[in-house]
């Protein structure tokens, strides 16, 4: 079992930053690729980063390609995803999960994290 919580949501003007930080606790969390998936109001769940255990290689949503970093520190046991230039389309609900493998479908995340709200104002 691996528990996931995440923190760092909040409200930012559009071009702002933000740091989400998803705690893993878990005997074997830091084995496992984490990923970060998003969902706005009235839209399905979509991945936007992924990292594996090692911390290489990542991937990326095209729309997020340039703007996030997705790192993990295994000694913390903690994921991060860096937010630069964010747009009011960011606005979503942010999730991390952990995966046995390095995918981007959600339906290969078992374990998911209660989410944090970001809100990108105009």
């Amino acid at each position: 079992q691996v528990q996931l919580v995440e923190s760092g949501g909040g409200l930012v003007q559009a071009g702002d930053s933000l740091r989400l930080s998803c705690a893993a606790s878990g005997r074997t969390a830091s084995t496992y690729t984490m990923g970060w998936f998003r969902q706005a109001p009235g839209k399905e769940r979509e991945f936007v980063a992924a990292i594996t255990w090692s911390g290489s290689p990542t991937n990326y949503a095209l729309s997020v390609k340039g703007r996030f970093t997705i790192s993990r520190d295994n000694a913390k046991n903690t994921v991060y995803l860096q937010m630069n230039s964010l747009k009011p389309e960011d606005t979503a609900v942010y999730y991390c999960a952990a995966a046995e493998r390095f995918r981007t479908a959600t339906s290969a995340y078992a374990y998911w994290g209660q989410g944090t709200q970001v809100t990108v104002s105009s």
